[in-house]
């Protein structure tokens, strides 16, 4: 099993929540300040800043609220499930988040707990318990192991791209196992969307010199291209998957045309990621593309004719969604091309981080 940073984080954070309590000369609840730490443990320096304040707030809430009803109404279960669900409605209102919620459920559960302390005592320690929690995970949120999210963000990119062209290279010389190959497009699906989020926490981070936004800013440029590349090569991917059995029907002078066309696509696009991660000069000329560059809309016109040749609607209509993501993929890939070439000629002292440290 690998450990993540954040669950390291998570660990850290509540040892230190609860020795702090425990070391503490009044009586603070150790259990629930290693519960708040837990709730409160963040995947980027960004969102611990964005998030502290709103859980103090909703520890607040949770806390007034519990001590209200406790002195008035008592702490029987029935009451205190009617207190949970008044706070889960005040939280709501104010739009907190799903973690902030909890936390205010757990201020609720501790304060409304019961015991032969005065009120008011019982409540202030029960809410200082839960601050603690929650200081601890800000604290090591900020110093401990800070997440690298663009080199995570590249990992992913290079590694989900890889695995897409691998499949697209196999996939249209009707190499691929059908249940193999619908299992990795499962798969993909959910890498995309990982990959969006991963840039999403990129994009989160924050930079404090004007010279490091504006390096931040063009990084952004680029990885957003990239995923979008990636994922235009993802759906000619899903695509050919589901013509798979059709494109025996197609004339073999097309199908070689496709498979000689694509590779060089393919080419085009590992060469790209390749540059980036150092491993080759960008501009250097190499014997694959000395060949000729990839001509997709001339291939796109084939897939036309075929269209064209077509008795009945729906054989008519079977290849145009490939000759449209085709064209779609060439456009990103060029594109791409484009900006990459840019930013290595304009911005050499600029590297992308790619590798752990």
């Amino acid at each position: 099993m690998k450990l993540g940073a954040r669950m390291l984080k998570t660990g850290l954070a509540v040892a230190i929540a609860i020795y702090i309590a425990a070391a503490l000369p009044f009586q603070t609840s150790t259990v629930f300040a290693g519960m708040a730490a837990l709730f409160s443990i963040q995947p980027s320096i960004y969102r611990s800043y964005q998030s502290i304040v709103e859980q103090v707030e909703a520890n607040i809430i949770g806390a007034i609220v519990a001590y209200i009803i406790l002195v008035s109404l008592g702490n029987d279960p029935f009451i205190m499930g009617f207190t949970i669900v008044l706070v889960i409605g005040v939280c709501v209102k104010f739009g907190m988040k799903e973690n902030t919620i909890l936390l205010a459920l757990v201020a609720v559960i501790a304060i409304m707990e019961s015991t032969e302390m005065d009120l008011l005592p019982f409540t202030m320690l029960r809410f200082s318990s839960l601050m603690i929690g929650i200081f601890a995970s800000f604290v090591v949120n900020l110093v401990f192991i800070p997440p690298k999210y663009e080199t995570k963000l590249f990992n992913q990119v290079d590694q989900h791209t890889g695995d897409i062209l691998q499949w697209l290279r196999i996939t249209t010389r009707h190499l691929s196992d059908r249940p193999a190959l619908r299992e990795e497009i499962d798969r993909l699906e959910s890498a995309m969307v990982t990959l969006d989020h991963t840039y999403s926490l990129f994009r989160e981070e924050r930079t404090y010199f004007k010279k490091r936004r504006f390096e931040k800013a063009r990084k952004l440029i680029l990885f957003k291209h990239l995923i979008s590349t990636t994922r235009k090569a993802f759906e000619v991917l899903k695509t050919f998957s589901s013509l798979e059995n059709e494109m025996d029907k197609v004339p073999s002078e097309f199908r070689t045309t496709l498979v000689n066309e694509l590779d060089k696509v393919i080419h085009v696009h590992e060469k790209l990621i390749l540059s980036l991660k150092g491993r080759i000069r960008f501009h250097e000329t190499d014997p694959i593309e000395e060949a000729g560059e990839p001509n997709i809309p001339k291939l796109v016109e084939y897939l036309i004719d075929i269209y064209e040749e077509k008795e009945t609607e729906e054989e008519k209509l079977m290849f145009l969604p490939l000759a449209t993501k085709l064209m779609d993929y060439h456009q990103k890939l060029a594109h791409l091309k484009k900006l990459l070439s840019s930013y290595q000629l304009y911005h050499t002292s600029e590297q992308i981080k790619t590798i752990k440290k």
